[in-house]
């Protein structure tokens, strides 16, 4: 590969989903992805050789996740809604291999979470959690794994609030036409409705103990 993927030209979510062949991928907070069902960890191998194949040819570096479960796949970028050029011939091509193998996508499985850490307007704590966690700064206030396995970081500050009371809520993208299922599901499950008034782009839940977490979609159709 010629490492050029980041100089490439980009598209939009919705530029992505126009393309052709890409009906098994969404887009998330962490980039494009499917998940493909398989009955074992040898059935969902057997997608990895056409998966690096698309990979040197479109000149794209995507992450495998192997699992007996499923084999996810997904293109990374930062931000989400700034997808490299070649993501949909890479995509196409990988979901061409998969039908081949009998692997089922399954859009549903799709997700990406964020933690955002409610902090006293006059602490920083990301330090602390950079040192804990083994993560990296990126941006103004965030935190990455740097193997992109666990969730994003996100530090906001709270105003008028008490000191040593910290709080989080979860961020979780899901494909935008299996966020309301997803909601749906929370609800049925105890979940209080709190704020609907972004929706469809966001709904914000709160557990029965009143923990936070916003069903966020607006990125998988982002102009």
């Amino acid at each position: 590969m010629s490492g050029s993927a980041s100089e490439a030209p980009r598209l939009t979510a919705a530029q992505f989903h126009r393309a052709p062949g890409v009906a098994d991928w969404r887009v998330t907070a962490t980039g494009t992805e499917a998940v493909f069902v398989a009955s074992s960890l040898p059935a969902a191998a057997e997608l990895v050789p056409a998966i690096l194949e698309a990979a040197d040819q479109f000149d794209v570096l995507p992450d495998i996740d192997l699992r007996p479960e499923a084999i996810i796949v997904r293109i990374p970028s930062s931000p989400a809604t700034d997808i490299p050029a070649a993501t949909p011939d890479f995509a196409a091509a990988v979901s061409l291999a998969a039908a081949e193998l009998e692997l089922r996508a399954d859009p549903s499985r799709v997700q990406a979470v964020d933690i955002y850490i409610a902090q006293h307007s006059a602490v920083d704590a990301r330090p602390f959690f950079l040192a804990a966690l083994g993560y990296e700064p990126v941006d103004d206030g965030d935190a990455v794994d740097p193997l992109r396995r666990g969730p994003q970081l996100a530090f906001n500050a709270l105003t008028g609030d008490t000191p040593g009371r910290g709080r989080t809520h979860f961020d979780v993208f899901v494909p935008a036409d299996q966020a309301q299922a997803r909601v749906d599901a929370a609800l049925a499950a105890g979940g209080r409705l709190v704020d609907d008034s972004s929706a469809p782009a966001w709904w914000s839940l709160a557990s029965p103990d009143n923990h936070g977490v916003d069903i966020a979609s607006w990125i998988d159709t982002y102009e």
